[in-house]
């Protein structure tokens, strides 16, 4: 292929970013449907939100799959079936009128797009593109979501004000299809498929001074890694409890916390802008922290990220006592430019790890665990919630599983197995 100007790996960030801005904000307005939908049909939270944790049951089943048929067709394939599955399910919502339906179309085709459109399918190839600025691109790309976001989901309530939740998911399913097909054919595996280098370094050569290694284990580093000999290694279940907890609070949030503000007495104007502003604020905290995880660490980063969450479930606890702007901005910092951070780096932990050329069977796998807390999240919460008619319990277990998906990053420890950018002079 023609030579760029610049390094190919910087397209394949952009596409990213675009394709995140639309799909992953595809999959959040159910946030936004989430309250008319109960309104209409006068469904229980917990049967209602249960669509949205089907979705994850179905990314979770699907998520080993799409590992297998990255690792041998390419993202090409899983990306344009992503596309195709999401635009149908968004298309079909409207017809809902018993909760199966709603199952059917935002749980099992929209859940099935969004595993390979979002951060679990991305992540399956763009951490080969770069080596030493591997979380400063990754938080780039990722960073989509947060512009996509403050346009998108402000976009998504108007249409849902003025013409209802029906007329929203029609106007969405169209600009995934419209808008995404042609982008995604740009997208390569690696960048040693198109002659390319990792970072756009040169090719080595006979005389060229070999770069220094930042492998830290080279045993470890040295197996030839399938998912067969991964399952048997503590650091994989450690990294899939730490990514299941990850993911069970970022969902239990997010699905919730529109319709909990406005409960509390906020407008659903005001929920939706809070809802926007937390992914606009991860812009600068996604990137940050993933430059940041170069330098100093990814477990460093992961228990960052889960602090800000943390302190997001104390916040909406304290809501409930006290409804003042104050603590929604701090929920909303604290829930952004933290705990955003998760996605900087959730590829790089099993690159450094598990890296090879059955990487993406292996991160399908865990990714089947992580996403299977993004399933039980918004269902745990929304259960609690109908059993004892508030959501205290369910953000103080919220608070309780971020501390535990920390300290379960630790002990997978990607460190020791190879040194950021950052550390290799140790």
């Amino acid at each position: 292929m023609r030579r760029l100007p610049f390094y190919y790996g910087w397209i394949i960030v952009a596409v990213t970013f675009i394709t995140m801005g639309i799909g992953v904000n595809a999959r959040t307005s159910f946030s936004l449907f989430f309250s008319p939908i109960v309104d209409e049909f006068g469904w229980d939270r917990g049967i209602t939100a249960g669509a949205f944790s089907v979705g994850f049951l179905v990314s979770a089943l699907l998520s080993p799959l799409m590992g297998k048929l990255m690792d041998r067709s390419g993202p090409r394939t899983v990306m344009e079936l992503g596309v195709v599955l999401m635009g149908a399910g968004l298309l079909l919502a409207p017809l809902t009128t018993q909760p199966w339906h709603l199952y059917i179309t935002i749980g099992c085709l929209v859940g099935a797009g969004s595993i390979c459109l979002g951060y679990s399918g991305q992540s399956l190839f763009l951490p080969n593109w770069f080596v030493k600025r591997r979380g400063l691109a990754v938080g780039l790309a990722f960073a989509g979501v947060g512009i996509g976001s403050i346009i998108i989901l402000p976009w998504v309530q108007f249409l849902i004000d003025r013409s209802g939740w029906r007329a929203a998911s029609w106007a969405m399913g169209i600009l995934v299809l419209v808008a995404l097909i042609p982008l995604n054919l740009l997208l390569h595996k690696r960048p040693e498929d198109i002659g390319l280098q990792p970072d756009g370094d040169a090719a080595p050569t006979a005389t060229t001074v070999a770069p220094p290694s930042n492998i830290v284990d080279p045993a470890w580093a040295a197996t030839d890694w399938t998912l067969g000999l991964a399952v048997r290694t503590a650091r994989f279940w450690w990294i899939s409890l730490g990514y299941f907890c990850g993911l069970y609070v970022w969902y239990a949030v997010q699905v919730h916390q529109t319709k909990y503000l406005v409960e509390i007495g906020f407008s659903s104007t005001s929920a939706a802008w809070a809802l926007g502003m937390v992914s606009l604020i991860g812009i600068p905290g996604q990137i940050a922290l993933g430059y940041l995880s170069d330098r100093i660490g990814r477990e460093w980063i992961w228990t960052i990220s889960s602090f800000g969450f943390a302190i997001c479930f104390v916040m909406l606890i304290a809501l409930q006592y006290t409804p003042t702007l104050l603590l929604v901005y701090v929920m909303v910092v604290a829930q952004g430019a933290l705990g955003y951070g998760f996605t900087s780096i959730m590829g790089a932990v099993v690159a450094e790890i598990f890296q090879g050329k059955h990487f993406g069977t292996i991160f399908g796998t865990i990714g089947f665990t992580a996403l299977a807390g993004g399933a039980a999240g918004p269902w745990v919460t929304g259960i609690l919630h109908d059993i004892y008619g508030d959501y205290t319990l369910a953000f103080g277990i919220g608070i309780a599983v971020s501390a535990l998906s920390s300290a379960a990053i630790w002990l997978a420890s990607p460190g020791k197995i190879r040194a950021v950018a950052g550390r290799m002079h140790r």
